[in-house]
């Protein structure tokens, strides 16, 4: 591809990216944080993720036969015994993932959104804990001053905050933290599990676009059996809010519909450039997030929790820089 085809084709993809995971995350904001109508507050998580896995998994099905003219399931029967490897791992993910999501947003009752957004914007330190406990992986230094960075800043946020953040939650900031945190070390597994999974030498090669499919509609089943057996009273309740305030459906949908069309366009920015290009647009993605939050739901930041923010994205904006000078440097013979 040439240089002009090659350069619209990233601007296209950050684009989409940036368009699809902002709405995404305002949405989010909005589904979870603010009231509807008569100062009603949505409380199913669970069924959001059930929207989200199933539309995620139905545009993922649709990647891969674009992408690749094969079914995702190729990779469990063609593929022998590594196959079963797979789908065990892919069981161990999705019950992660499943898991993680609904405390995550648990937190939401306890903690700002911003302080919410800006710890799901660490990821590295569960993901280094993990690695670095279950399959003994050992890191540069740089990561491990990233993440002090990153743990530091988060920290200093969530404990600074403003007096305006305690209207919209109620300030207990242990029980806020302990879900954020038990969230956190579950995408730190998922993550993990992950790498692990594509280091799995198969037959049949397994692609982000399979993962994104199959692992969505584990997602998908696992949680709508978990609702059906033992949360019956949150799909009734949830039917009766969308009742009543019908903008909430609406709401949910627009919210799976982008996170699920964004996820492709980080699968395309990873198979034609590179992680450090996908780093770059998602930091500045968040940090454009961040700042939507403040704009569009009035939260006023404290100068300790400016502070926070700074680490945090300095300490991520290190990290790529550090990359990208070592993927400068030429290898040695």
């Amino acid at each position: 591809m040439k240089k002009e085809g090659l350069a619209l084709s990233l601007a296209i993809c950050v684009l989409g990216l940036y368009s699809t995971f902002l709405t995404w995350s305002v949405l989010q904001e909005r589904i979870n944080t603010t009231p509807y109508g008569d100062n009603e507050y949505f409380r199913a998580p669970l069924i959001i993720n059930i929207v989200q896995a199933f539309l995620a998994s139905i545009v993922g099905l649709f990647y891969t036969a674009v992408t690749s003219k094969s079914s995702p399931f190729d990779v469990f029967t063609q593929n022998g015994k590594q196959g079963w490897q797979v789908f065990k791992s892919l069981v161990l993910i999705s019950i992660c993932s499943s898991v993680a999501s609904p405390i995550g947003y648990k937190s939401l009752a306890h903690l700002d959104y911003l302080a919410y957004l800006l710890a799901k914007s660490c990821k590295l330190i569960p993901v280094m804990l993990v690695h670095f406990i279950l399959y003994k992986t050992r890191f540069p230094m740089f990561k491990y001053i990233v993440a002090l960075l990153v743990t530091l800043g988060v920290t200093i946020f969530t404990l600074a905050h403003s007096k305006e953040s305690r209207k919209v939650n109620d300030g207990n900031t242990a029980l806020g933290l302990a879900y954020l945190i038990g969230s956190m070390l579950l995408d730190g597994l998922t993550n993990s599990t992950q790498d692990q999974l594509f280091k799995i030498l198969l037959k049949r090669k397994f692609t982000g676009a399979n993962l994104m499919c199959v692992l969505n509609l584990f997602i998908f089943v696992l949680t709508t059996a978990y609702l059906v057996l033992f949360q019956k009273s949150e799909i009734s309740e949830a039917y009766q809010f969308i009742q009543r305030y019908p903008q909430l459906l609406y709401d949910i949908v627009i919210f799976a519909g982008c996170g699920a069309i964004g996820q492709v366009f980080i699968f395309i920015i990873l198979e034609h450039f590179d992680s450090i290009v996908l780093i770059t647009a998602t930091v500045t993605r968040k940090m454009l997030s961040m700042m939507l939050s403040v704009v569009l739901f009035g939260h006023h930041l404290n100068i300790k929790q400016w502070i926070g923010v700074v680490l945090v994205f300095g300490g991520i904006g290190f990290e790529a820089f550090t990359k990208f000078q070592q993927k400068k440097k030429p290898k040695s013979d």
